[in-house]
């Protein structure tokens, strides 16, 4: 008998801490626009967004803060900058949604996570609203809770 082959993740980053610190409204997909060392670093898994953010400038959506760290046998012909400012393709209906929710007092969009889908790059972005310290430490005492009660239910089980 032979095994079935793992199925790999298209998942290439995920920015965890979004969940944490927002309350997501609504999501939606978007292309990034990279160069070929970008690509293949990607491919290497040397990509983060811990710290990124989406910015509207001209009409357009840009990720800005997104690390690439450069592979080391890239092209000696051009200088890799891993913090550029990357821009989005959304749909002009999507870029102004995004934009009027973000003019109003306390939207951001934040990239939630960034996968292969085929062989192009997508990155999931949210609208979201930032959350207060009340409501992060009811989250938590949330999710412990349901912890807790899921123990209980398998311990009750045995």
């Amino acid at each position: 008998m032979s095994k079935k082959p793992k199925k790999s993740s298209n998942q290439i980053c995920a920015n965890k801490k979004a969940r944490h610190e927002y309350f997501i409204e609504e999501n939606f997909e978007a292309g990034l626009v990279l160069e070929g060392w970008e690509v293949k670093s990607i491919r290497a898994g040397k990509m983060a967004i811990t710290d990124a953010y989406v910015i509207f400038k001209n009409g357009e959506a840009f990720l800005f803060g997104a690390h690439i760290q450069p592979l080391l046998t890239s092209s000696t012909h051009i200088s890799p900058d891993n913090i550029r400012t990357r821009k989005l393709l959304l749909n002009r209906r999507e870029i102004d949604k995004l934009f009027g929710m973000v003019n109003q007092k306390g939207y951001a969009v934040v990239p939630l996570s960034c996968y292969w889908k085929g062989s192009r790059v997508k990155c999931e972005i949210a609208l979201a609203k930032g959350k207060k310290l009340h409501d992060k430490r009811a989250t938590l005492k949330e999710r412990d809770w349901q912890m807790d009660k899921k123990r209980g239910f398998k311990a009750d089980l045995r």
